[in-house]
């Protein structure tokens, strides 16, 4: 039974099938993943980690024979359903023997495959025995080099040298990555980092770069399980009380709702705030682990000093931006200390997961916020503490996740999902939060409509259907609302937000996939000078569609137009946008060179009309821009192989607006209407 079973899934694979030789590329669910991170956080992410671990999944592919629940989620290409069906299906019927008789796993569809598939392998099951010294005589060392420069000058570098208020750095941002890997079991490495503006080994910066990162990372070193030396991130349940990997929200990919990750990852990119600096490890066995962390860390803020009877300075807020360029900037860096330790133990068997987390925060100076309506309950004091309890179980087609947590203060916050396989054609997921007005978290990043989580309640719902393999239907509704005030919201309020996308993938050549997407979320009225002001409910509309095409094998063309409407119900308020841009990629195969290209048109109204695209970048980079105004904007990628050790990227990326006469404010300001930007990258391997 099973080798006719095998021998149908490989009669079909064979029309639909196709290895990718081509650089990793992110695809096109991803890249929305991305732009709407960008748009909640309002700028790039500079956390590059999930760019590498794909990188090295790629040179050294995963045995889904032999990997585990937690290797497998480090490709967060999987859902936790699955994987657990993977795993009971290698226990029920053996090791697979074919890639493509993955398409007999339950959950499992030719587009997951399809996405995995260059990342992995099947293979025999060798016993595990690996000693310290061929990790590390027999790994991989890599040197990455980057910098780029936008090459009009801003106000900040124009001012003279009498001029405190200004950049006294050179204009050029520099990168520096040194990594060893030997497969997924050991990595170490130093990061280095220069933001524009920022000195050199000179000023406020003689020792060379502003930020330096050193991590070391192993896993299976018998019963230890992970271990981080230096620089690493911490993740915990669903996000409630602490979660610093790069974590997605809402998008098409309406089944990747659950947070997954190990407990402990190594951080080695160029953020400067969230990552812990100091010792974890996981200890135990395949079902009991316990894991414990310790971090102290110098942290950026805004150091006040109190005119009260105790006399006691204070930190009145926290940056994260890692820019130390004008004094003002360079005063506030390393204001105060930020000692943490946490842990977890945890239980693990196949299909059930049961955690109990806890961490605790002690700042050298304590925090005191600037009171204002909405932050009444920001967190205060010398000392914080969160914990939880978090739970995962799979029973046949649906898998149950949550989490439930405290703060110091005893403020509770909920949230709880399921995705289910309603049929091999039909996916659903629905998750549910409740989160006190008064929770906080120092480093949360839960499933939420928020950017932290704190002050919610909602409940989403997420369909999935393909009823036939060329074609594919997502969409997710999300009601919540906010009992308390919020940040330009000065009442309780509400909120909703619906997306519908439709892809079409015919053949292998070919994807179009069109999304519409509706949010109506609660703002203060502006010009009001009072303590509070009336809100209203703004709605914003986006509808877009994009279309992929290879002519050939090498050549990859793609156009997206998309349109924007916000508030369109009140005339004095009524914003519009549209962007589209054509797409060129040539990638010759067995060729040393490649090229990408994009020439693009925007229109839009105001901030509130603002598109964000993603762009093709040199390795290990985002480029994900903010498009407000009117104008044009093309770049250009090359890619080339010197050797087999080294490779060299070039990018170009200009902006043109047509509307304006300035670019940018305060010393980031530009006289003219151009905006040009070179980078050049170069990675030795040996």
């Amino acid at each position: 039974m099973r080798k006719l079973l095998l021998i149908a899934c490989c009669f079909f694979s064979l029309t639909v099938f196709s290895q990718d030789e081509n650089p990793v590329t992110v695809g096109s669910n991803t890249e929305q993943q991305l732009e709407n991170l960008a748009d909640l956080q309002e700028g790039e992410s500079e956390d590059d980690t999930y760019l590498q671990s794909l990188v090295q999944f790629r040179r050294n592919k995963l045995n889904i024979n032999s990997a585990e629940q937690n290797e497998l989620r480090e490709l967060k290409l999987l859902t936790d359903l699955q994987i657990i069906n993977l795993i009971r299906y290698r226990q029920l019927l053996g090791n697979l023997v074919s890639i493509y008789e993955l398409q007999a796993v339950p959950a499992w569809d030719v587009e997951t495959i399809l996405r995995i598939l260059p990342f992995i392998t099947v293979g025999t099951v060798v016993p595990f025995g690996i000693d310290i010294g061929e990790r590390f005589a027999n790994g991989n060392h890599s040197l990455l080099m980057r910098m780029q420069q936008v090459l009009e000058r801003s106000e900040g570098f124009k001012r003279p040298d009498t001029v405190l208020n200004r950049y006294p750095g050179s204009p050029q941002r520099l990168f520096f990555r040194y990594k060893y890997t030997y497969r997924n079991l050991l990595q170490y490495g130093i990061v280095g980092d220069k933001d524009a503006g920022e000195q050199f080994f000179n000023g406020s910066q003689r020792y060379g770069f502003d930020f330096y990162s050193f991590h070391l990372f192993a896993r299976k070193l018998g019963p230890v399980r992970l271990l981080a030396l230096g620089d690493f991130t911490v993740n915990m349940g669903q996000g409630l009380i602490h979660w610093q990997s790069l974590a997605f929200r809402k998008s098409a990919e309406v089944m990747a709702v659950k947070r997954q990750a190990d407990i402990l990852r190594p951080y080695n990119s160029a953020g400067e705030f969230n990552f812990h600096r100091g010792v974890g490890v996981t200890v135990g066995s395949n079902k009991l682990n316990v894991t414990a962390f310790g971090s102290v860390k110098e942290m950026d803020g805004t150091l006040n000093s109190d005119t009260s009877t105790t006399n006691e300075d204070f930190i009145s807020s926290i940056l994260n931006n890692g820019l130390h360029r004008t004094p003002n900037e360079v005063g506030k860096r390393n204001s105060f200390t930020q000692t943490t330790v946490g842990g977890n133990i945890s239980y693990n068997s196949t299909g059930f997961h049961l955690g109990v987390n806890g961490v605790g925060y002690r700042f050298s100076t304590p925090l005191q916020r600037n009171l204002q309506p909405y932050n009444q309950f920001a967190i205060t004091g010398k000392d914080w503490l969160n914990y939880s309890v978090d739970y995962s179980y799979t029973y046949r087609n649906m898998h149950l996740f949550g989490e439930a947590a405290m703060d110091k203060n005893n403020s509770k916050a909920l949230l709880a999902g399921m995705m289910v396989n309603l049929d091999q054609r039909v996916d659903a997921s629905l998750v549910y939060r409740n989160i006190e007005k008064s929770y906080q978290a120092v480093y949360g990043n839960a499933f939420t409509e928020s950017t932290y989580p704190n002050n919610e309640k909602g409940l989403y719902a997420g369909l999935s259907v393909k009823p036939y393999y060329w074609l594919r239907v997502d969409a997710y509704a999300d009601v919540f609302s906010f009992p308390w005030l919020r940040y330009r919201v000065d009442a309780p309020s509400t909120g909703s937000e619906y997306m519908f996308q439709v892809t079409y993938r015919p053949n292998k050549q070919v994807e179009v996939y069109t999304r519409y997407r509706n949010e109506n979320k609660a703002i203060n009225l502006s010009g009001l000078n009072l303590p509070t002001r009336e809100t209203v409910t703004r709605p914003r509309q986006n509808w877009r569609t994009q279309i992929a095409y290879k002519p050939s094998r090498d050549v990859t063309l793609r156009n997206r137009v998309e349109l924007m409407w916000f508030d369109q119900q009140v005339e004095e308020r009524r914003q519009q946008g549209f962007l589209t841009y054509f797409d060129v990629a040539y990638r010759p195969f067995g060729k040393p060179v490649s090229i990408t290209t994009r020439l693009q048109y925007f229109e839009t109204e105001g901030y509130d009309s603002r598109i964000y695209a993603f762009e093709n970048d040199v390795l290990y980079s985002f480029s994900i821009p903010q498009f407000i105004g009117k104008g044009m904007r093309y770049y250009v990628n090359l890619n080339y192989d010197v050797s087999k050790k080294l490779t060299m990227w070039f990018r170009w990326a200009q902006t043109i607006y047509s509307n304006q006469n300035t670019i940018g404010s305060g010393l980031d300001r530009i006289d003219g209407n151009r905006r040009s930007e070179v980078k050049i990258q170069a990675m030795y391997n040996f």
